[in-house]
């Protein structure tokens, strides 16, 4: 019986423990997904979560029931790569949660990421995250607790601050909102993108400050590298994501930032028992780029590692997809939306979807990924037997370090 543990339970985790369980009998695998919280979080609804919208639950009982995915409620506290160990705290109804030790042949790393305060001073102590249902929540309560005219600012020029700007501006149009930008205002957009988001955010009221590295938090205002004081009764920090640590702590070959390095099937470099996906992954795509921090880079690393799996334990093909990008879904409100096609490589083309039309399409690319993530057996494919055991020698491969 091969016992495969998965680590993380977003969209990656999720997923590939989901796809896992339709590609592989039951009777020679027990599939084992590790979370802390007992519900499925839609990360990319954060922001929305934190402007006071409700978010349908999604409770892994009900998703996973059936599937012979079996859910453990624990949190990781560190991983054992040589003795092929996981070690978990999980409640257990007694004062102090138990302390438990997991044993795996095959290990799916999925824990993904937090936000990154980038070092910047006062950060921690006095801005915002929405990178987690916890963080989006308290930014919701303290949303909540502005009164009219008082002023937001939202740090970071990326997809998660715009998108995080035009939701606080769309809900709360009372409030002063602001975006801070490192560079200029959609800068990475073709020119079509950058116009509407501009457009955008006019209508909306929002004073964007463009080329404006921010270099300090205070509890009622940023500074800017220029010397620049932005007022903020609330500051929202977007400026990127960082991994969680557990993975740099092991003796897997992990780049500086504490990403695994792993091959075209998502098998660590290092200890070929182990995958990573997602946000913990160095992947690379083409032009030998690393993948961008996303659910769009995430989940084909989820399908890949998955099919990557069951091949090397069924004896069947091992996949060769290539990992690419076609388009960026952005929301701006919930009646605004962009669109921005991009090459393969992730680099923007002539080509923008706009308005309305582009809102229902990022509304229809969310509600997909979380009902590819609710439904994991009502995708059909065939299940095979496990003829052999995981091969050991690692594959000689390009990667970045």
């Amino acid at each position: 019986m091969q016992r495969i543990i998965v680590l993380g339970a977003g969209y990656t985790g999720a997923i590939a423990a989901g796809r896992l369980a339709r590609r592989l009998h039951r009777e020679d695998v027990t599939i084992t997904l590790v979370n802390a919280e007992p519900d499925f979080v839609e990360r990319v609804r954060m922001h929305q979560l934190a402007v006071g919208q409700d978010l349908k639950p999604r409770p892994f009982s009900e998703m996973f029931a059936g599937t012979g995915v079996e859910l453990k409620l624990a949190k990781v506290t560190g991983v054992d790569v040589d003795r092929k160990i996981v070690a978990v705290i999980g409640a257990t109804g007694a004062e102090e949660p138990a302390a438990e030790e997991l044993e795996y042949d095959t290990l799916v790393y999925a824990l993904g990421s937090g936000w990154n305060d980038q070092g910047v001073p006062g950060t921690a102590e006095h801005a915002h995250e929405i990178a987690s249902r916890p963080g989006a929540l308290r930014l919701r309560e303290r949303l909540a607790a502005l009164d009219a005219g008082q002023p937001v600012v939202v740090v970071g020029g990326g997809l998660t601050g715009v998108e995080a700007a035009t939701e606080i501006a769309e809900a709360r149009p009372d409030l002063d909102v602001a975006l801070a930008a490192r560079g200029g205002l959609g800068d990475w957009l073709s020119p079509k993108g950058r116009r509407h988001l501009r457009k955008v955010s006019d209508k909306l009221g929002i004073t964007v400050h463009e080329h404006a590295a921010v270099t300090g938090v205070e509890a009622d205002r940023v500074a800017t590298a220029d010397g620049t004081s932005i007022p903020a009764a609330v500051t929202v920090w977007t400026t990127g994501f960082a991994v969680h640590p557990i993975a740099k702590a092991t003796t897997l070959q992990a780049t500086d930032t504490g990403q695994i390095v792993v091959d075209r099937t998502m098998r660590s470099v290092s200890h070929p028992d182990v995958y990573a996906i997602g946000d913990a992954a160095m992947v690379t795509g083409p032009a030998d780029k690393p993948l961008r921090m996303s659910c769009a880079s995430g989940v084909p690393t989820a399908w890949q590692a998955a099919d990557a799996i069951a091949a090397r334990l069924t004896g069947g093909k091992l996949p060769n997809v290539p990992l690419r990008y076609f388009n960026q879904c952005i929301s701006l409100g919930r009646s605004e939306g962009l669109i921005q096609y991009v090459t393969a490589d992730d680099r923007a083309v002539r080509a923008a979807l706009t308005g309305r039309l582009a809102a229902f399409y990022k509304e229809l690319i969310c509600k997909g990924a979380a009902w590819s993530v609710a439904n994991p057996l009502l995708m059909p494919t065939r299940r095979r037997r496990v003829v052999r055991q995981p091969a050991l020698e690692v594959s000689a491969v390009k990667v970045s370090a």
